[in-house]
Protein backbone atom coordinates (compact mmCIF):
# COMPACT_ATOMS: atom_id res chain seq x y z
CA UNK A 1 0.00 0.00 0.00
CA UNK A 2 1.14 3.60 -0.75
CA UNK A 3 2.96 5.16 2.74
CA UNK A 4 1.44 7.77 4.39
CA UNK A 5 4.81 9.92 5.09
CA UNK A 6 7.38 11.72 3.06
CA UNK A 7 10.43 10.07 2.74
CA UNK A 8 13.65 12.86 2.91
CA UNK A 9 15.43 12.75 -0.03
CA UNK A 10 19.48 12.49 0.45
CA UNK A 11 21.84 15.62 -1.18
CA UNK A 12 23.69 14.32 -4.43
CA UNK A 13 25.25 16.01 -7.61
CA UNK A 14 22.22 14.94 -9.67
CA UNK A 15 19.89 17.40 -8.06
CA UNK A 16 21.40 20.81 -9.29
CA UNK A 17 18.46 22.72 -9.58
CA UNK A 18 17.86 22.02 -6.00
CA UNK A 19 15.04 24.95 -4.29
CA UNK A 20 16.79 28.20 -2.81
CA UNK A 21 16.26 29.94 0.46
CA UNK A 22 14.11 32.25 -0.75
CA UNK A 23 11.86 29.07 -2.27
CA UNK A 24 11.97 27.74 1.47
CA UNK A 25 11.01 30.96 3.59
CA UNK A 26 8.00 31.47 0.90
CA UNK A 27 6.60 28.67 0.59
CA UNK A 28 7.33 27.96 4.60
CA UNK A 29 4.98 31.31 4.82
CA UNK A 30 2.15 29.35 3.06
CA UNK A 31 2.36 26.77 4.95
CA UNK A 32 2.87 28.26 8.24
CA UNK A 33 0.39 31.53 7.99
CA UNK A 34 -0.47 33.52 4.97
CA UNK A 35 1.37 34.62 1.51
CA UNK A 36 0.24 36.36 -1.13
CA UNK A 37 0.87 36.57 -5.22
CA UNK A 38 -0.67 38.06 -8.25
CA UNK A 39 -3.05 35.99 -10.12
CA UNK A 40 -2.26 36.69 -14.09
CA UNK A 41 -2.43 33.45 -15.68
CA UNK A 42 -6.13 33.07 -15.26
CA UNK A 43 -8.66 33.72 -18.06
CA UNK A 44 -12.63 33.81 -17.30
CA UNK A 45 -15.96 32.81 -20.16
CA UNK A 46 -19.34 33.57 -19.07
CA UNK A 47 -22.48 31.92 -20.09
CA UNK A 48 -25.91 33.81 -20.36
CA UNK A 49 -29.39 33.38 -22.28
CA UNK A 50 -32.47 31.62 -21.02
CA UNK A 51 -30.71 28.22 -22.26
CA UNK A 52 -27.78 28.72 -20.75
CA UNK A 53 -28.31 26.13 -17.64
CA UNK A 54 -29.55 23.03 -19.62
CA UNK A 55 -26.68 23.93 -22.33
CA UNK A 56 -24.14 24.22 -20.52
CA UNK A 57 -24.86 21.04 -18.07
CA UNK A 58 -24.99 19.00 -21.50
CA UNK A 59 -21.33 20.44 -22.11
CA UNK A 60 -19.15 19.19 -18.49
CA UNK A 61 -18.95 16.82 -16.44
CA UNK A 62 -20.37 18.18 -13.03
CA UNK A 63 -23.81 19.56 -12.22
CA UNK A 64 -23.49 23.00 -12.57
CA UNK A 65 -27.41 23.04 -12.66
CA UNK A 66 -27.19 22.27 -9.44
CA UNK A 67 -25.38 25.27 -8.13
CA UNK A 68 -26.97 28.35 -6.33
CA UNK A 69 -25.74 31.91 -6.67
CA UNK A 70 -22.11 32.13 -5.88
CA UNK A 71 -21.69 28.33 -5.81
CA UNK A 72 -18.82 26.77 -7.66
CA UNK A 73 -17.70 23.11 -9.27
CA UNK A 74 -14.43 21.82 -10.99
CA UNK A 75 -15.81 20.62 -14.30
CA UNK A 76 -13.61 18.40 -17.47
CA UNK A 77 -14.43 19.01 -20.60
CA UNK A 78 -14.75 16.06 -23.14
CA UNK A 79 -15.41 15.31 -26.57
CA UNK A 80 -17.57 12.61 -27.48
CA UNK A 81 -14.80 9.75 -27.33
CA UNK A 82 -14.09 10.95 -23.41
CA UNK A 83 -10.88 12.92 -24.31
CA UNK A 84 -10.46 15.51 -22.14
CA UNK A 85 -10.30 18.69 -23.82
CA UNK A 86 -9.62 21.42 -20.76
CA UNK A 87 -10.56 21.59 -17.25
CA UNK A 88 -12.37 24.84 -15.20
CA UNK A 89 -14.26 25.69 -12.18
CA UNK A 90 -17.99 27.11 -13.09
CA UNK A 91 -19.54 29.55 -10.69
CA UNK A 92 -22.97 30.42 -11.09
CA UNK A 93 -22.87 34.44 -11.21
CA UNK A 94 -24.49 35.80 -7.84
CA UNK A 95 -24.24 39.32 -9.31
CA UNK A 96 -27.11 39.22 -11.96
CA UNK A 97 -31.01 38.69 -11.50
CA UNK A 98 -30.94 36.18 -14.39
CA UNK A 99 -29.33 32.88 -14.54
CA UNK A 100 -25.49 33.57 -15.82
CA UNK A 101 -22.07 31.34 -15.17
CA UNK A 102 -18.56 32.35 -14.75
CA UNK A 103 -15.71 29.80 -16.03
CA UNK A 104 -12.73 30.19 -14.64
CA UNK A 105 -9.51 28.32 -16.40
CA UNK A 106 -5.67 29.01 -16.95
CA UNK A 107 -5.47 31.25 -19.57
CA UNK A 108 -3.92 29.09 -22.16
CA UNK A 109 -6.78 27.36 -22.19
CA UNK A 110 -9.77 30.30 -22.57
CA UNK A 111 -9.51 30.15 -26.76
CA UNK A 112 -9.77 26.62 -27.07
CA UNK A 113 -12.79 26.16 -24.39
CA UNK A 114 -14.34 29.14 -25.93
CA UNK A 115 -13.98 27.48 -29.27
CA UNK A 116 -15.66 24.05 -28.34
CA UNK A 117 -18.06 25.32 -26.75
CA UNK A 118 -19.15 27.88 -29.09
CA UNK A 119 -19.24 25.04 -32.11
CA UNK A 120 -22.34 23.23 -29.98
CA UNK A 121 -24.21 26.40 -29.53
CA UNK A 122 -26.88 25.70 -32.64
CA UNK A 123 -30.16 26.62 -31.39
CA UNK A 124 -29.55 27.24 -28.22
CA UNK A 125 -30.63 30.77 -26.48
CA UNK A 126 -27.48 30.89 -25.08
CA UNK A 127 -24.30 33.74 -25.26
CA UNK A 128 -20.66 32.92 -24.55
CA UNK A 129 -18.49 35.92 -24.26
CA UNK A 130 -15.01 36.53 -22.61
CA UNK A 131 -15.01 38.19 -19.20
CA UNK A 132 -13.13 41.87 -19.61
CA UNK A 133 -13.75 43.23 -16.22
CA UNK A 134 -11.68 40.83 -14.30
CA UNK A 135 -8.67 43.01 -15.11
CA UNK A 136 -6.62 41.69 -12.16
CA UNK A 137 -6.63 39.36 -9.33
CA UNK A 138 -4.60 38.46 -6.43
CA UNK A 139 -4.27 34.92 -4.06
CA UNK A 140 -3.74 34.96 -0.21
CA UNK A 141 -2.96 31.44 0.89
CA UNK A 142 -1.85 29.81 3.96
CA UNK A 143 -3.57 28.94 7.37
CA UNK A 144 -4.13 32.71 8.37
CA UNK A 145 -5.36 33.86 5.09
CA UNK A 146 -8.93 34.16 6.28
CA UNK A 147 -7.74 36.32 8.73
CA UNK A 148 -6.52 38.10 6.50
CA UNK A 149 -8.82 38.45 3.93
CA UNK A 150 -11.04 39.75 7.18
CA UNK A 151 -8.82 42.39 7.53
CA UNK A 152 -8.05 44.15 4.45
CA UNK A 153 -10.34 47.33 3.72
CA UNK A 154 -13.55 46.79 3.61
CA UNK A 155 -14.01 43.03 2.74
CA UNK A 156 -16.47 42.15 5.69
CA UNK A 157 -15.54 39.51 8.04
CA UNK A 158 -18.51 37.65 7.59
CA UNK A 159 -16.71 35.02 5.06
CA UNK A 160 -17.11 31.60 6.43
CA UNK A 161 -14.35 29.66 7.94
CA UNK A 162 -12.60 27.05 5.75
CA UNK A 163 -12.00 23.97 8.16
CA UNK A 164 -10.50 20.72 7.34
CA UNK A 165 -11.25 18.92 5.30
CA UNK A 166 -12.34 21.66 2.75
CA UNK A 167 -16.09 21.77 0.71
CA UNK A 168 -15.88 20.46 -2.46
CA UNK A 169 -18.26 23.39 -3.25
CA UNK A 170 -16.40 26.71 -3.46
CA UNK A 171 -18.03 30.12 -2.96
CA UNK A 172 -17.71 32.93 -4.39
CA UNK A 173 -19.18 36.43 -3.56
CA UNK A 174 -19.57 40.03 -4.33
CA UNK A 175 -18.29 42.32 -1.94
CA UNK A 176 -16.34 45.59 -1.52
CA UNK A 177 -13.14 46.97 -1.26
CA UNK A 178 -12.98 50.43 -0.46
CA UNK A 179 -15.81 52.06 -3.17
CA UNK A 180 -14.82 49.78 -5.52
CA UNK A 181 -16.64 46.28 -5.81
CA UNK A 182 -14.64 42.79 -5.89
CA UNK A 183 -15.10 39.52 -6.26
CA UNK A 184 -13.95 36.75 -3.38
CA UNK A 185 -13.52 33.46 -3.82
CA UNK A 186 -13.16 30.63 -1.09
CA UNK A 187 -10.96 28.78 -4.03
CA UNK A 188 -10.31 25.23 -4.16
CA UNK A 189 -7.07 24.41 -1.61
CA UNK A 190 -6.68 20.51 -0.01
CA UNK A 191 -3.70 21.42 2.04
CA UNK A 192 -3.98 24.91 3.16
CA UNK A 193 -6.99 27.89 3.02
CA UNK A 194 -6.49 30.15 -0.14
CA UNK A 195 -8.74 33.06 -1.37
CA UNK A 196 -8.53 34.65 -5.07
CA UNK A 197 -9.77 38.02 -5.06
CA UNK A 198 -10.47 40.04 -8.52
CA UNK A 199 -11.23 43.12 -9.89
CA UNK A 200 -10.00 46.36 -11.53
CA UNK A 201 -6.44 46.43 -11.57
CA UNK A 202 -6.53 49.87 -9.12
CA UNK A 203 -8.28 47.69 -6.55
CA UNK A 204 -5.74 45.23 -6.62
CA UNK A 205 -3.15 47.13 -6.31
CA UNK A 206 -4.06 48.85 -3.18
CA UNK A 207 -4.91 45.47 -1.65
CA UNK A 208 -1.04 44.53 -3.03
CA UNK A 209 0.08 47.64 -0.75
CA UNK A 210 -1.77 46.91 2.03
CA UNK A 211 -0.41 43.53 1.79
CA UNK A 212 3.00 44.86 2.35
CA UNK A 213 4.19 42.83 5.48
CA UNK A 214 2.48 39.71 4.36
CA UNK A 215 4.99 37.21 2.38
CA UNK A 216 4.82 38.01 -1.21
CA UNK A 217 5.58 34.35 -3.36
CA UNK A 218 6.58 33.65 -6.76
CA UNK A 219 5.99 31.34 -9.13
CA UNK A 220 8.49 28.74 -7.80
CA UNK A 221 6.48 28.28 -4.39
CA UNK A 222 2.97 27.84 -5.91
CA UNK A 223 4.39 25.24 -7.86
CA UNK A 224 5.76 23.49 -4.57
CA UNK A 225 2.17 24.31 -3.25
CA UNK A 226 0.26 22.49 -5.83
CA UNK A 227 2.55 19.22 -6.22
CA UNK A 228 1.86 19.04 -1.69
CA UNK A 229 -1.85 19.83 -2.09
CA UNK A 230 -1.93 17.05 -4.89
CA UNK A 231 -3.74 18.71 -7.71
CA UNK A 232 -2.75 18.07 -11.08
CA UNK A 233 -2.69 20.35 -13.92
CA UNK A 234 -3.89 20.29 -17.45
CA UNK A 235 -1.21 19.71 -20.09
CA UNK A 236 0.98 18.69 -17.51
CA UNK A 237 -0.67 16.50 -15.68
CA UNK A 238 -3.65 15.63 -17.37
CA UNK A 239 -2.72 15.42 -21.50
CA UNK A 240 -4.48 14.87 -24.43
CA UNK A 241 -1.93 14.45 -26.91
CA UNK A 242 -1.21 12.05 -29.73
CA UNK A 243 1.09 10.13 -27.85
CA UNK A 244 -1.19 9.92 -24.86
CA UNK A 245 -4.47 10.99 -23.11
CA UNK A 246 -5.53 10.12 -19.86
CA UNK A 247 -9.41 9.87 -19.21
CA UNK A 248 -11.41 11.20 -16.49
CA UNK A 249 -11.24 8.26 -13.69
CA UNK A 250 -8.03 7.72 -14.34
CA UNK A 251 -6.96 11.46 -13.45
CA UNK A 252 -8.48 10.42 -10.02
CA UNK A 253 -10.46 13.53 -9.98
CA UNK A 254 -13.86 12.67 -8.81
CA UNK A 255 -14.41 16.08 -7.68
CA UNK A 256 -15.15 16.63 -11.67
CA UNK A 257 -17.51 14.03 -12.39
CA UNK A 258 -20.87 13.86 -11.41
CA UNK A 259 -22.64 10.22 -12.11
CA UNK A 260 -26.69 11.35 -11.79
CA UNK A 261 -26.78 14.54 -13.73
CA UNK A 262 -27.90 13.37 -16.87
CA UNK A 263 -26.49 13.47 -20.49
CA UNK A 264 -23.24 15.51 -21.24
CA UNK A 265 -20.95 14.95 -24.17
CA UNK A 266 -18.66 12.86 -23.23
CA UNK A 267 -20.97 10.61 -20.83
CA UNK A 268 -21.05 7.64 -22.72
CA UNK A 269 -17.31 6.90 -22.37
CA UNK A 270 -17.38 7.83 -18.48
CA UNK A 271 -20.47 5.70 -17.85
CA UNK A 272 -18.54 2.65 -19.69
CA UNK A 273 -15.60 3.15 -17.87
CA UNK A 274 -17.79 3.21 -14.37
CA UNK A 275 -19.70 0.37 -15.39
CA UNK A 276 -16.34 -2.13 -15.87
CA UNK A 277 -15.84 -0.90 -11.83
CA UNK A 278 -11.91 0.28 -12.78
CA UNK A 279 -9.18 1.91 -15.29
CA UNK A 280 -5.67 0.22 -15.69
CA UNK A 281 -4.02 2.88 -14.52
CA UNK A 282 -3.98 5.63 -12.03
CA UNK A 283 -3.02 9.47 -11.69
CA UNK A 284 -0.95 9.56 -7.88
CA UNK A 285 2.02 11.09 -6.37
CA UNK A 286 5.42 9.84 -5.63
CA UNK A 287 8.10 9.80 -2.78
CA UNK A 288 11.29 9.61 -5.25
CA UNK A 289 14.81 9.01 -3.70
CA UNK A 290 17.84 9.54 -5.94
CA UNK A 291 18.53 11.51 -8.73
CA UNK A 292 16.10 14.01 -9.46
CA UNK A 293 14.67 12.80 -12.86
CA UNK A 294 12.75 14.97 -15.52
CA UNK A 295 8.75 14.90 -16.28
CA UNK A 296 8.40 12.21 -18.40
CA UNK A 297 10.79 9.50 -16.86
CA UNK A 298 9.10 6.12 -16.85
CA UNK A 299 8.60 4.06 -13.81
CA UNK A 300 9.53 0.32 -14.00
CA UNK A 301 9.65 -3.24 -12.33
CA UNK A 302 11.65 -6.31 -12.23
CA UNK A 303 8.61 -8.00 -12.68
CA UNK A 304 7.21 -6.27 -15.57
CA UNK A 305 9.06 -6.20 -19.29
CA UNK A 306 7.59 -2.96 -20.13
CA UNK A 307 7.65 0.74 -17.87
CA UNK A 308 4.51 0.79 -15.84
CA UNK A 309 3.96 3.93 -15.36
CA UNK A 310 5.75 7.61 -15.77
CA UNK A 311 6.06 11.10 -13.83
CA UNK A 312 4.29 14.09 -15.20
CA UNK A 313 5.78 16.88 -12.48
CA UNK A 314 8.50 16.55 -10.54
CA UNK A 315 9.76 19.21 -7.57
CA UNK A 316 11.93 19.19 -5.40
CA UNK A 317 11.08 21.05 -1.90
CA UNK A 318 13.47 22.25 0.82
CA UNK A 319 13.27 20.81 4.39
CA UNK A 320 13.53 24.05 5.81
CA UNK A 321 10.04 24.76 4.57
CA UNK A 322 8.45 21.72 6.39
CA UNK A 323 10.42 21.82 10.05
CA UNK A 324 12.12 25.13 9.61
CA UNK A 325 15.45 23.63 9.43
CA UNK A 326 15.00 21.82 12.36
CA UNK A 327 16.27 18.30 11.00
CA UNK A 328 19.65 17.86 9.58
CA UNK A 329 21.09 15.48 6.70
CA UNK A 330 18.62 15.56 3.94
CA UNK A 331 18.42 18.84 2.19
CA UNK A 332 15.08 18.20 0.13
CA UNK A 333 12.09 16.28 -0.57
CA UNK A 334 11.50 14.93 -3.58
CA UNK A 335 8.11 14.51 -5.10
CA UNK A 336 6.06 14.11 -8.12
CA UNK A 337 2.91 13.29 -9.52
CA UNK A 338 2.02 10.80 -12.37
CA UNK A 339 0.34 7.47 -13.74
CA UNK A 340 0.77 3.80 -12.50
CA UNK A 341 -0.90 1.22 -13.64
CA UNK A 342 -3.37 0.00 -10.92
CA UNK A 343 -2.29 -3.78 -10.33
CA UNK A 344 1.56 -2.58 -9.84
CA UNK A 345 0.19 -0.43 -7.36
CA UNK A 346 -1.55 -2.75 -5.28
CA UNK A 347 0.98 -5.02 -5.29
CA UNK A 348 3.22 -2.35 -3.89
CA UNK A 349 6.44 -3.64 -6.09
CA UNK A 350 9.59 -2.13 -5.90
CA UNK A 351 9.40 1.09 -8.71
CA UNK A 352 12.68 2.16 -10.23
CA UNK A 353 13.65 5.04 -12.57
CA UNK A 354 17.52 5.50 -14.18
CA UNK A 355 19.19 6.85 -10.87
CA UNK A 356 16.61 6.45 -8.48
CA UNK A 357 13.33 4.48 -7.00
CA UNK A 358 9.78 5.90 -6.47
CA UNK A 359 7.24 5.00 -3.72
CA UNK A 360 3.51 6.10 -4.22
CA UNK A 361 2.13 8.03 -1.85
CA UNK A 362 -1.48 9.16 -1.49
CA UNK A 363 -2.14 12.69 -2.36
CA UNK A 364 -2.33 15.49 -0.58
CA UNK A 365 1.20 14.57 0.46
CA UNK A 366 1.32 14.18 4.26
CA UNK A 367 4.08 15.80 6.12
CA UNK A 368 6.35 14.73 8.24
Amino acid sequence: MPHDLLIPSTSHPGASALPTDDLASELRAILTGAAFAPLDDIGWLCVTGPDATRWLNGMVTNAVNALAPGEGCYNFLLNAQGRILGDCTIYRDPATESTAFLLQTDASQVNAIQEHLDHFIIMDDVELARVNDRQAGILIAGPQALRTVQQLGAIPSSTPAPVPPFPSVINLKQTAYGRSPVTLIRAYSPLVPRFDIWENSESITAISAELAATSRVGAAALEALRILSGTPKYGVDIRNTDKVHDLPQETAQDRALHFAKGCYLGQEIVERIRSRGAVHRTFTGFVLTGELPPAGTELRTESAPRPVGELTSVVAIPRAAIDGGAQSGATSYQLAFGYIRREFLERNLPLTYPGGTAVPAPLPFKLS
